[in-house]
């Protein structure tokens, strides 16, 4: 057991506004060999949930007037929710994690990664490169090598993006910088939160976040018993396997923000909400009256927290990015490369620990504002992770016995059929050691509250 010297922990609730000194009240219990790699993602994944865990025992203490709970996180339950996506199963099937299309792509002056896992990104890209989809991936997958080895890195980028897709140039690490955590208090009101048995139960959440970060940030929210409503656009499906993976805890309803009556429908769940999390690009949703000054000003003591792909400020912040375009464009590929061939990190970490710090920062907002009063803004990005990561973080020697992840896993039913997931590893004494329901299927649930 290792307990109160991890200068990773320190900086993250640090980062996030924690009192000083009491990130040495996490202790972790060591797993050996886990997420293995050249940059020091063993270190950020056991702070990211570490912080998190310790946020919840914080506001779980003062909600309750109640000591401190004990914090133990063990990394190997750390090591599999960080690679959630692999241990998932579907009665018994394996999701398809990355699209064929999804790869590195040799360029004539270097590499480029694209992400094309979804339908309208798989058609942008082929469109941009001029390439028929013939719906035959391994021809295509040929075609589009020709294509892309026959340009240059950066005009192969600029031209996907251009058509709406997702590509980037894979680069060295610069010295541009982004912040790990950006929070500011916010208005005057406030909302009791009486005591509980756990952390965040009876508060509401809208959940307006896709793929990976924000909904492991919303579904850590609804593990420790908050009212989370996952809101899409019913012109954006999201894949069952994302949802059977990241929706645990939570509802799925779908309203297009644009037409008048589901708009006043969103109202009215926003007139109730605690938080409002989004993981769209900045000023995506400012049209519908949701940028985080308007939001404030209607509705005070409201928590917003936001997520993005490339920092807040910058030529790159309007644009739209994944876990693995953010490794390619912030210099981690290069470093995690053999030879001239860029290389991955063992998990998607940033987009896992993004998620764990949004959630540790939602608890905290919540805790300063069940003290003092207000609301919260909190901005974080996976190129902030992606900056400490490579700059701030160092190794530390690994203990602890070979690692087997079979501890950390489990099955339940679901509307999917029978669901083989991940444990979550936010942990501290009492901690729920599963969530409260399965996910639901996308869209299936009512645009209401479930906390009166």
């Amino acid at each position: 057991m290792t307990h109160g010297d991890d200068s990773a922990t320190a900086q993250a609730w640090a980062a996030l506004g924690g009192p000083a000194g009491m990130s040495g009240e996490v202790a972790y219990e060591p797993a050996g060999g886990v997420l293995a790699a050249r940059l020091p993602v063993r270190e950020l994944a056991r702070a990211a949930v570490g912080v998190c865990s310790l946020a919840a025992a914080e506001l779980l203490a003062a909600r309750n007037g109640a000591p401190l709970p004990a914090v133990r996180v063990h990394e190997g339950a750390v090591a599999t929710a960080f690679v959630s996506e692999r241990h998932l199963r579907i009665d018994g099937r394996a999701p398809v994690t990355f699209a064929p299309l999804s790869r590195f792509w040799r360029a004539a002056d270097g590499w480029v990664r694209t992400h094309a896992n979804y339908p309208h990104h798989r058609a942008r890209l082929l469109d941009a490169l001029g390439v028929p989809d013939t719906g035959d991936d391994e021809t295509l997958v040929e075609r589009l090598a020709a294509e892309v080895a026959a340009r240059p890195a950066e005009a192969v980028q600029e031209d996907v993006y251009a058509a709406g897709g997702l590509a980037v140039a894979v680069r060295a690490a610069t010295g541009e910088r982004h912040p790990l955590v950006e929070t500011r208090p916010a208005g005057s009101g406030t909302r009791v939160l009486p005591p509980a048995g756990l952390p965040a139960e009876g508060v509401r959440v809208l959940d307006l976040t896709r793929v990976i970060a924000g909904p492991v940030a919303t579904r850590t929210l609804a593990l420790l018993g908050a009212d989370v409503l996952r809101v899409d656009s019913p012109a954006l499906p999201e894949s069952g396997d994302a949802l059977a993976d990241t929706g645990p805890g939570k509802r799925s309803t779908l309203l297009e923000l644009s037409d008048d009556g589901d708009r006043q429908v969103f109202e009215e769940l926003l007139g109730r909400a605690d938080v409002v999390v989004t993981g769209y690009r900045p000023g995506a949703l400012d049209r519908y009256r949701l940028a985080p000054d308007d939001l404030l000003e209607r509705h005070p003591g409201l928590v917003v927290a936001q997520l993005c792909a490339w920092g807040w400020t910058g030529p790159w912040a309007g644009r739209r990015g994944f876990d693995s375009l953010v490794q390619a464009g912030s210099g981690i590929a290069v470093v995690e490369g053999d030879g001239d061939r860029p290389g991955v990190l063992p998990a998607q970490a940033l987009d896992h620990g993004t998620g764990y710090l949004l959630a540790a920062g939602v608890l905290r907002a919540l805790t300063g504002r069940l003290r003092t009063g207000g609301g919260r803004h909190l901005r974080l990005s996976l190129a902030g992770t992606a900056s400490w990561l490579l700059h701030d973080l160092r190794p530390t020697a690994p203990d602890g016995g070979p690692y087997d992840p079979q501890p950390w896993v489990t099955e339940v039913g679901s509307p999917y059929g029978i669901v083989r997931h991940a444990v979550p590893p936010v942990q501290y004494e009492g901690a729920p050691t599963g969530w409260s329901r399965p996910a639901s299927r996308w869209g299936d649930d009512r645009p209401e509250w479930t906390v009166r």
